[in-house]
C-alpha cells in the first residue's frame, strides 16, 4: 500500500544558487547599483548633518537683516499722503509741510510716495493709496498706526493728538457709530454694536454718499496686511467700479464680516470734515477746530486744489505767525 499524504508536507529543498552562473554584465550592473546606493546614503547623511548644523547655529546668533521689529517700538503714527508728480511743485511742498509740521509736533512720521510708484496697470491713480500704506508699513514696521490722508485735505488743527483724542480704546468706544448702514441711507449691512475699542484695526468716516477712504487710520499687524491685500485684489481693480477703490471698499466691508468686525465708523468731523462736497449732514461740514478740512475732487474735473485750499493755507499761516 502506498504511503498516505501527510497534512504537513516537507518543505521544498532550497535550490543551490551557486549552480546557476551570473553573467558578467549582470555582475557589473549589480556592483554599480551598490556603489550608487552607498554614495546616495552618504550624501543624504551629510545633508542631514548640514541642516541640523544650520538650525542649531541660528539659535546662537541673530541676523539683523531678518530680525523682526516689534510693533510699538517706533513712532506711534505715520502719515501717508500719495502725491502726483505732475502737480504744481510749489503746492506739493506746501502739502508736505502741512503734514510735517503736524508730525513734528506729536512725534509722528510722514511718508510721501508718488502715484506712479505702484503697478496699477489701467486702474485709476487713486488706487495707489492701498499699496502706499503697505509700503509705509514695510519701511516703518515698529509704528502702530498709519494715517492715510489725501492730498486734497489739509490738517487744520495741529493741536489734536490722534492717540489721545481718537485712537485711545475708551475714547474710540464713545465715538463709534453703531448700527449704522455702511452705505447710506438704507444698506442692510450695518456697523456692529458690540465692538471693543482695543479690537478696532480700521477707523474710517462716512459722508452723505458712503465711506470716505480719503482719510482713514489702520493699525499695523497681520490683519492690516490681509485687509489691504484683499482691497487691492486685481479683480476689484479691474471691475471698473464707478468710484474705484471707494466702491471696492464698500463692497468688501459689506460682504466680509472679518473686515466689518474690525471697523470703527466715527463722526466725519473727527477725521475728514469737508470744506466742500457731499458732507454728512449731521457732522461732516468743516468748522473751526476740526482736525481736517478736505476738498474732495479738487484734483479732478479741471478744478485746482491749490486755489481752493489757499484761503485755508492763509488761516494756517496766520495761526503760525500768532504763535511766533
Amino acid at each position: 500500500m502506498p504511503p498516505r499524504k501527510t497534512s504537513r508536507p516537507p518543505p521544498y529543498a532550497a535550490r543551490n544558487q551557486s549552480s546557476l552562473p551570473i553573467p558578467p554584465a549582470l555582475k557589473n550592473l549589480l556592483r554599480r547599483d551598490k556603489v550608487r546606493l552607498l554614495a546616495l546614503g552618504i550624501l543624504g547623511f551629510l545633508t542631514i548633518l548640514w541642516l541640523l548644523g544650520r538650525i542649531g547655529g541660528r539659535g546662537g546668533r541673530s541676523t539683523p537683516a531678518i530680525a523682526k521689529v516689534a510693533i510699538g517700538t517706533g513712532p506711534p503714527v505715520v502719515i501717508v499722503t500719495v502725491l502726483d508728480p505732475k502737480a504744481n511743485p510749489a503746492w506739493i511742498e506746501k502739502i508736505k509741510k502741512n503734514r510735517e509740521d503736524y508730525a513734528k509736533r506729536h512725534g509722528y512720521l510722514t511718508f510721501f510716495p508718488n502715484n506712479t510708484q505702484y503697478p496699477l496697470r489701467n486702474s485709476p491713480p487713486s488706487w495707489s493709496k492701498v499699496p502706499a500704506i503697505r509700503h509705509a508699513m514695510t519701511l516703518h514696521p515698529g509704528s502702530t498706526f498709519f494715517w492715510y490722508l489725501d492730498s486734497t485735505a489739509l490738517i487744520m488743527n495741529p493741536s489734536i493728538n490722534l492717540q489721545t483724542q481718537l485712537l485711545n480704546a475708551a475714547r474710540l468706544e464713545k465715538l463709534m457709530i453703531i448700527n449704522e448702514p455702511v452705505v447710506p441711507p438704507d444698506s442692510v449691512i450695518k456697523t456692529f454694536g458690540n465692538l471693543k475699542g482695543n479690537r478696532i484695526d480700521f477707523v474710517v468716516t462716512q459722508d452723505k454718499e458712503g465711506l470716505t477712504p480719503t482719510s482713514f487710520i489702520i493699525r499695523n499687524g497681520e490683519w492690516a496686511k490681509y485687509f489691504l491685500d484683499a482691497w487691492f485684489d486685481p479683480i476689484y481693480r479691474s471691475y471698473n467700479f464707478q468710484k474705484a477703490e471707494t466702491h471696492a471698499l464698500e463692497h468688501i466691508v459689506q460682504w466680509h464680516g472679518t473686515i466689518l468686525a474690525k471697523l470703527a465708523l466715527v463722526p466725519q468731523n473727527m477725521l475728514n470734515s469737508y470744506a466742500s462736497g457731499p458732507a454728512n449732514p449731521k457732522h461732516g461740514k468743516y468748522k473751526e477746530g476740526d482736525l481736517v478740512a478736505n476738498f474732495p475732487g479738487c484734483d479732478k474735473d479741471k478744478r485746482d486744489c491749490a486755489d481752493e485750499q489757499q484761503p485755508f493755507f492763509d488761516i494756517l499761516d496766520g495761526k503760525n505767525k500768532g504763535q511766533d
